[in-house]
Formats: C-alpha cells, structure tokens, sequence
C-alpha cells in the first residue's frame, strides 16, 4: 500500500488519492469546507436526489462532494432527506485530521508539541493531560475557530482525539444523564466534563458545577473493569486555557 511505502504521505492523502479525483478533491476542501469543526462528528443531511447521477465539482456543495466521493456514506433516508456519515474508523480519523490542521492554522499536533499523544493518554497522570490539551489549545486559530462554550471544547477535543487515532464518543447516556466525552486509551477509560468560564465568571464556580454534576449522575461508571479517570476541566475564554481541572474519584 502507498501509505505504507511512502510514510511522508498522510493517512489523509492516501485515501483521498485512491479515491480517484486527488487534486480537485483535496484542493476544494482546503478551500470551501470545515467551516464549522463542530460539524464534525454530526451525522450530515443533504437531498436525496443528490445522491443520483453527475454533477459539478465546482458546483456542488461540500456534503454532496464528500458523499459522491465516497468519504460520506448514506446511513438513512427520511421522505426526500438523506443522512450520511463516515463510512469507517480510518476515513473519519483521516477527515479528523484535515480538520484539526486548519484548526492549528495548517501545523499538525506534533509540530505544536504535541506528540506522541496515544502514550501520553495512556500513562500520564492527570495535570500530564491536561498540560497536552493546553499545549493544543495556545494553538488553536482563534480569529477563525473561537472557543464560544462547551459544546465547542467537546467539538475540538474530539477532532484532536480522533485524528490521533482514536475513538471518542460524546454525550455517553447512562441512566441519570449523559457525559460530554468519553474515550477509551489501552486500558484507561477517560470520562471528560467541560466547563467554559467567560469574562468574569468564575473559573472555580464553574469547576464546583461540574464535581457536581458527575458525582450526582455517575458518569462513566459502568466501566468498571478499566482504570478510571473522570475528570471536569473548565476552559477560560479570556485565558484560553484549562485553568481549573480536577479529578473525580469513584468513592466520592
């Protein structure tokens, strides 16, 4: 395989060069899509009759290229609706990664220090962790991609994870409620929180809400057989960065 071969090339190069139309593809994504990385782990909707026969690279919208593409495949249809979605682990973590370089303004996580991201996961303890977030954080293009609330930190996160190969799931439901993100890094189960502290809240309130609100609803405790490390992280808009973090023990 090419990928294997030529290791300069991208997991996200391979598979859109084997998808036959590299140049045009490529080129139009840079350009036109990832406008909204928030996007990205939602499942798509696009008209159904979209989907049939030819049409425009320069005419058609991003969802419908992906899709034709063959990067989006269709999950379900509602009346004229269809909904679609990667088609497998290794496309959604190649898309993962073109989103999370326009997000750092075109560097990838290890060219803005943060390597080797699968053995820091897994061995670090939790202020090595949060320290990895931040160093991605300070990168982060804020002109383009601001942070605006909780559901933007989730976004980026899971776009950083999932291009670093892994599997993150956001709003995990239990029977009390549903966790912000959870993934699974060898033998340790992460069961992240996020809190967003802006211009004159506080950073410390904002971490209390959330000790809070996953001791009372028992996020991720049905992973019982895995290290366990829940954790609340409070980002702080103007400092843009994870101010206050802490730890949440299952006996608490």
């Amino acid at each position: 395989m090419k990928f294997f071969s030529e290791p300069e090339v991208s997991l996200l190069d391979y598979w859109f060069e084997s998808g036959g139309r590299p140049a045009a593809l490529v080129q139009y994504l840079k350009s036109h899509t990832l406008r909204d990385p928030e996007e990205y782990g939602k499942e798509k909707s696009i008209a159904l009759n979209l989907l049939t026969g030819s049409a425009n690279v320069n005419t058609l919208s991003d969802i419908g290229l992906l899709t034709q593409a063959g990067y989006l495949t269709l999950k379900r249809v509602v009346g004229l609706t269809a909904f679609v979605a990667y088609p497998n682990a290794e496309v959604a973590a190649a898309m993962a990664q073109l989103y999370s370089e326009r997000l750092l303004q075109g560097q990838t996580l290890e060219q803005v220090g943060a390597d080797n991201v699968a053995l820091r996961l897994a061995e670090e303890d939790p202020e090595g962790v949060v320290h990895l977030f931040n160093r991605i954080f300070t990168s982060i293009d804020y002109q383009n991609y601001p942070v605006r609330d909780e559901a933007t930190v989730r976004a980026f996160i899971q776009i950083f994870l999932s291009g670093a190969g892994f599997s993150p799931h956001i709003e995990v439901h239990n029977s009390q409620g549903r966790s912000d993100l959870e993934v699974t890094v060898q033998n340790r189960h992460f069961v992240f929180e996020f809190k967003v502290a802006r211009k004159e809240e506080s950073s410390e309130e904002k971490l209390e809400e959330g000790l809070k609100q996953m001791r009372k609803r028992s996020y991720g405790l049905q992973h019982a057989d895995q290290e366990q490390l829940r954790m609340v992280l409070v980002f702080s808009i103007p400092k843009r960065k994870f101010d206050k973090w802490s730890v949440v023990n299952p006996e608490n």
